[in-house]
């Protein structure tokens, strides 16, 4: 549960960028990456960019 509650801890604009860079070494763009954090999260890309440019926890994100 502690591993759990560290994760919720940690800004999305923090982690944020190693998901695009992991994407990208895949041959992916950041925009199939915001496309797939909207669908996991139901926000829009409207919404995730206020998210990153207001660095929300992660908890914020995930518990909509």
């Amino acid at each position: 549960m502690k591993n759990k509650e560290r994760i919720y801890k940690l800004s999305f604009t923090g982690v944020y960028p190693y998901y695009v860079e992991k994407a990208e070494k895949k041959g992916r763009s950041r925009e199939e990456v915001n496309e797939i954090i909207c669908w996991l999260t139901g926000y829009s890309e409207n919404d995730l960019q206020t998210i990153l440019a207001k660095g929300k926890a992660m908890e914020k994100i995930l518990r909509k």
